[in-house]
């Protein structure tokens, strides 16, 4: 089976991890067909495990004691990429050069009783839609100046973004592997 890998954490503040290093480290845990694309740390790679959880514990203990820090693991397959990418949850908006459209994977399962639409304090991001463990969100642009960092307790912790464009991007270069 095929999975993607989206990393959080690799390339922000002191941690900077070449893709090189990152493909490394997943060839050691026996994995193939081990590509990366571009440098905010998304995997891919073949393995016979089917368990999901396994799979994210093995890479995150890997990854932790390779590099000295955690670096949170969302695994998805292409066929869940695909779904994510075909939504419509963007449909409605009349989309602006102030807009940025993306989406949110999350680790913990977002509530099904999320009042939506979400927005932050400041009005510079707003949920939109959501599924089991991942959120459609927009960033709106102001003064020039993306969102600051905010965190939407309701949809966990430990999150990892990607723009819905990048991840057509990413889906197209997967299915290469």
């Amino acid at each position: 089976m095929i999975y993607i890998a989206l990393l959080r954490g690799i390339n922000v503040g002191g941690h900077m991890v070449k893709m090189e290093r990152l493909r490394e480290l997943f060839k050691e845990l026996g994995f193939t067909n081990v590509r990366s694309y571009i440098q905010s740390g998304n995997v891919f790679f073949e393995t016979e495990e089917t368990d999901r959880e396994l799979l994210v514990a093995r890479i995150e203990h890997h990854l932790y004691e390779a590099l000295g820090f955690a670096v949170p693991v969302f695994l998805r397959t292409i066929p869940e990429l695909e779904e994510l990418g075909a939504s419509d949850a963007f449909q409605h908006l009349t989309v602006t050069s102030d807009m940025r459209l993306c989406v949110v994977f999350t680790k913990s399962a977002i509530p099904e009783t999320l009042a939506l639409p979400l927005r932050s304090p400041k009005n510079d991001m707003e949920v939109i839609s959501t599924t089991d463990h991942e959120a459609f969100m927009v960033w709106y642009i102001i003064n020039g100046r993306p969102p600051v960092s905010y965190v939407f307790k309701e949809l966990g912790t430990v999150t990892t973004t990607r723009f819905f464009h990048t991840l057509a991007k990413i889906l197209q270069a997967a299915r290469k592997a």
